[in-house]
């Protein structure tokens, strides 16, 4: 069977640092184009405003487009993916003309505008995912495993971190209007809420504390929490997703999950982000390339043995501690699922309906946090 041909629409840090170090080592997977509004340099040693070259000189025998037009219309191109502003308009277009479609988180501004797109994706037939990558963070993985397993029981407290000391990218951020897209809760939100509905599924209700920490009066948020809290057989559960800017520790907090069997606390970040932007646009074929420090690997604390190699039995707290090995982080498995998709091999794992639910989270917590009030799910 040929590779899927696929158009990227954008050349830069997306593209580089996240895209094509994991769609390169796919043989089922062929870039046959670029998307880059510059027109080609004459010089070879150019890289542009932003320190990424041009698709022209990176990758010569792909084929480059200056306009969406001209892009669309390549009839070779089966698979989409947009990794540039105005996910909605591309999104359509792109399954307007008849192919499968990737969008970059977030997927859109708005639950509605994703339910359109929804809509369309069926009618014609195509797939349409959100690139939501951190399922497939080291720790990510390992807390599913875990819970998977039962090693902590019914979990009844939740919270997953996703805290960035001084970005650099909100210093623009002086605007005081909140419009739907803006602000730390889809920047960086958008992921670990995905984690949170991949792990523990839709809440039943949700509330929102959102603040401006960064020395500008705004309704645009750089810190947010979000709290999500759970009916039926999970009644007992509370989720809480959290993001801070201010936030001073060697390794940042990203789990914290307690239930009636054990504990899993974790710090330290996956190192697939960093090897990946140190290496752009070259494919991840390393197998350590998602393997975590033993450093960083969580504390897992359970009341029963849950694993005799790495928990040992601590007398005074009668419980059996240890540092529990993190599995390998793989973004390369998004890709090789999409792939499977296409084919109707599997399922695809991020469906579009739940990167459409987290927008509504998001929607959500912020009438919640208007209001002074939780709200039900809607």
């Amino acid at each position: 069977m040929a590779p899927i041909k696929v158009g990227i629409v954008g050349y830069g840090f997306s593209t580089n640092c996240f895209h094509l170090p994991f769609i390169l080592p796919n043989p089922e997977l062929h870039v046959h184009a670029f998307l880059q509004r510059a027109p080609a340099p004459a010089d070879p040693a150019y890289k542009g405003k932003k320190g990424f070259g041009h698709c022209t000189i990176d990758f010569p025998e792909v084929k480059h487009y200056q306009t969406a037009e001209e892009f669309f219309a390549d009839p070779e191109i089966e698979l989409v993916i947009i990794c540039s502003h105005s996910h909605e308009e591309l999104a359509e277009a792109a399954l307007e003309a008849g192919k499968h479609v990737v969008v970059e988180k977030p997927f859109v501004n708005t639950s509605a505008a994703a339910n359109r797109l929804i809509k369309l994706a069926k009618e014609k037939g195509k797939l349409l995912t959100a690139f939501h990558n951190r399922r497939y963070d080291s720790d990510c993985l390992t807390l599913h495993h875990l819970l998977k397993h039962n090693a902590l029981g019914d979990v009844l407290d939740a919270e997953i971190h996703f805290d960035f000391p001084s970005p650099s990218w909100i210093s623009g951020w002086t605007k005081k209007e909140y419009t739907p897209g803006s602000g730390m809760a889809f920047g960086l939100g958008t992921h670990t809420i995905d984690q949170a509905l991949y792990l523990f599924g839709l809440p039943s209700s949700v509330t929102g504390f959102f603040s401006s920490t960064r020395g500008v009066e705004s309704d645009i948020d750089d810190t947010f929490m979000i709290i999500l809290r759970y009916s039926g057989e999970k009644k007992n559960l509370v989720v809480t997703v959290k993001t801070a800017i201010f936030t001073h520790l060697k390794d940042q907090l990203k789990f914290f999950v307690r239930g009636t069997k054990g504990t899993y606390l974790k710090f330290g970040s996956c190192p697939q982000e960093a090897r990946a932007i140190a290496n752009p646009a070259k494919p991840a074929v390393d197998p350590n390339f998602g393997a975590e420090d033993e450093r960083i690997w969580g504390t897992l604390t359970t009341v029963d043995e849950f694993d005799a190699a790495s928990q040992k039995f601590d007398a005074d707290s009668k419980l059996y501690i240890g540092r529990y090995p993190s599995l390998p982080g793989s973004y390369r498995s998004y890709y090789e699922n999409v792939v499977d998709a296409i084919h109707r091999r599997a399922e695809i794992n991020v469906k579009a309906e739940t990167a459409r639910d987290g927008l509504r989270v998001i929607e959500l917590a912020r009438e919640s946090h208007e209001k002074g009030c939780s709200v039900p799910w809607s």
